[in-house]
């Protein structure tokens, strides 16, 4: 449902976001004068809010006057910055590509302008936090949980190391958990966790397979593996330290989380090889055995990646300094 919006402003839903893309055909002429930074201001708080409504807020302006600043930074562009959702707006490339690179002095200017204002009660700005989907939902977010309470809020991202440490870099995180360190000096990373690996399978399955030692794996040839990528990364890997060989065998089932091959496993898919933080419990209760027990198990370092150099913001150092003092016991 949309209603005709009084500022001129063209169709607009009820949740106040616009009822048509925010683009018009850009304009051939070829941008010669500098951008805005007022309109960068607006359109780095409509990509991280992901909605035009909630941007308005933030900035201390009226909605309509998001919506033209925003188009007025496309025209000027030539590119669309923004798709339409049903409720809110979703980023483009060109979008992210552009916070990447202007987030970063944005912040650092806004935090000099803002130095010595008193009574000012603009809403804290998110931090965020990227990272494995299983390692933030089962380690990370469970201990930031608290912080809400303290009026810090959070924004998460989950997805692969590569792209969350590019998304770091170009300013579009925070603070990522990291099974990757990350080369360089731009980016800083502080060891946070060991993970071990642990092959699994249920009492069942452990049954029918009979002795398994380090020198041969023979007697898992016919058992279903179950992994979280076509190409078994995490069992290639564990046969390759510990079995000293090359595993050539293809999934049984691939589910692109590893909380989700737990589940199967646990269901009686076959076997897997998990960081034993995410399948403790299932041991614990007897749901899940651990096939073998080498000397020098697979072990993975989990890092906590910032910018350095970046501007310090007390809420971030919040999330930071609760993440490594609750590591200390993972």
């Amino acid at each position: 449902m949309s209603h005709q919006n009084p500022d001129g402003d063209g169709p607009r839903r009820d949740d106040g976001e616009p009822a048509a893309p925010l683009v018009r055909p850009p304009s051939t002429a070829v941008r010669d004068w500098p951008l805005d930074l007022g309109l960068l201001r607006t359109f780095l708080a409509v990509h991280r809010a992901r909605s035009l409504t909630t941007a308005a807020r933030v900035l201390g302006i009226s909605q309509p006057t998001v919506t033209a600043q925003v188009r007025a930074l496309e025209q000027q562009l030539g590119r669309q910055l923004f798709e339409r959702l049903p409720r809110g707006v979703a980023p483009t490339s060109v979008a992210d590509e552009l916070a990447g690179r202007i987030a970063g002095p944005l912040d650092a200017l806004a935090e000099v302008a803002d130095r010595g204002r008193r009574g000012l009660e603009a809403p804290p700005e998110p931090v965020h936090l990227a990272g494995p989907a299983e390692m933030l939902s089962v380690r990370a977010l469970p201990v930031l949980a608290p912080l809400a309470a303290r009026g810090i809020p959070l924004r998460i991202t989950t997805g692969l190391a590569e792209g969350l440490l590019e998304g770091l870099h170009g300013g579009r995180f925070d603070l990522v958990l990291s099974a990757v360190r990350p080369r360089g000096r731009t980016l800083a990373a502080v060891p946070l966790m060991d993970e071990e690996f642990v092959l699994v399978t249920t009492p069942g399955h452990a049954a029918g397979i009979g002795p398994l030692t380090c020198k041969d794996p023979g007697p898992l040839s016919e058992v279903p593996l179950v992994a979280y990528a076509e190409d078994l990364p995490i069992l290639r890997r564990y046969w390759r330290h510990v079995f000293r060989t090359r595993l050539t065998a293809r999934p049984a089932v691939v589910v692109p989380d590893l909380r989700g091959v737990l589940a199967a496993v646990v269901a009686g898919a076959g076997a897997t090889v998990l960081p034993r933080y995410l399948c403790e419990a299932e041991l614990a209760s007897g749901a899940l055995v651990e096939l073998l027990t080498p000397e020098d198990p697979p072990i993975n370092t989990g890092f906590l990646v910032a910018r350095a150099g970046a501007p310090s913001r007390p809420p971030v150092e919040a999330v930071r300094e609760r993440l490594i003092e609750a590591a200390r016991s993972w």
